[in-house]
């Protein structure tokens, strides 16, 4: 039987990386804090915390700490309709940068009584933390629904590949030519960032080592393209008034380059969070395709 009490100190140690910081959250000592992982560490006969600044869950400790927090929603779900009086309740999900930078804000803000747990993954791979139980839900370019979950479509999210007029003078003088994107800088997110790539696929046809400034940050992005780092894909939404102005210009104004955008949900979670995906779905007819 587990003791839930310690399961939400467990989980309260994890998410605020501190023994100091999960006893002001639960309003108890750091010493009952730290008797109840000692005696649930005790119970299961291994360590599920590691001491470090902040606190490190081992294995167990995060699927513990996870069953804690799916436990809470399911419990959330059966009082729907009920004034929550409680504590706050825990959700993580998956959320491609792009998106959280345009979009998911607003959703989330709608959802006053969740706390949420942001895991950045980019949209090509975030549906691997639902495949290993990570996450109760996840922004995902993929449509076909991770074992035991639900798909519900978004719409899709329009990319601009974008530059600065001065760097698009230095760098394309004879026009966007395969051989010119041989030789102009591009900016990358990370190594799971294909979008660069695979827009240069579609413009010329061929597989192009680019010159690459690894920048994981979307405001990095646009930052980077208006000061003539680089170029890269960047949401249209977010660069609207730049493209209208003439301070950023787009490289091809006739290369669409959409990316379909699903919300996957744990199926055990989907009623509890219904308010959630409702959200979402809401929020995402006002800034995708």
């Amino acid at each position: 039987m587990f003791d839930y009490t310690q399961l939400a100190t467990l989980a309260a140690v994890l998410r605020t990386g501190s023994f100091e910081t999960a006893a002001a959250h639960l309003g108890v000592t750091q010493s009952a804090v730290s008797q109840r992982i000692k005696a649930l560490e005790e119970q299961f006969g291994a360590i599920l915390v590691l001491r470090e600044t902040p606190t490190q869950a081992t294995e167990l400790g995060a699927r513990l700490a996870r069953h804690y927090e799916q436990v809470q929603v399911l419990e959330r779900g059966l009082e729907a309709g009920k004034e929550q009086t409680g504590p706050w309740t825990s959700v993580r999900i998956a959320v491609n940068a792009d998106s959280l930078a345009t979009w998911i804000v607003p959703a989330m803000a709608d959802c006053p009584d969740l706390l949420f747990d942001i895991a950045v993954e980019d949209q090509d791979h975030s549906a691997d933390w639902l495949r290993r139980g990570e996450v109760v839900g996840a922004v995902t370019a993929r449509e076909k629904p991770v074992q035991g979950c639900d798909v519900h479509p978004l719409g899709a999210l329009r990319y601009c590949a974008s530059a600065s007029p001065a760097f698009m003078e230095r760098w394309f003088p004879d026009g966007v030519t395969a051989d010119a994107l041989a030789h102009a800088p591009t900016m990358v997110f990370n190594q799971n960032d294909g979008l660069q790539a695979d827009w240069i696929k579609r413009k010329t046809g061929k597989v192009i080592a680019a010159p690459t400034h690894w920048v994981p940050s979307t405001q990095g992005f646009v930052d980077g393209a208006l000061a003539g780092l680089g170029w890269g894909m960047n949401p249209e939404h977010l660069i609207r008034r730049e493209l209208a102005e003439g301070r950023l210009v787009s490289l091809d104004p006739d290369l669409v380059y959409d990316v379909p955008l699903f919300w996957q949900i744990n199926r055990h979670m989907g009623h509890a969070l219904t308010d959630l995906t409702r959200a979402l779905k809401r929020s995402a007819r006002t800034a995708l395709q």
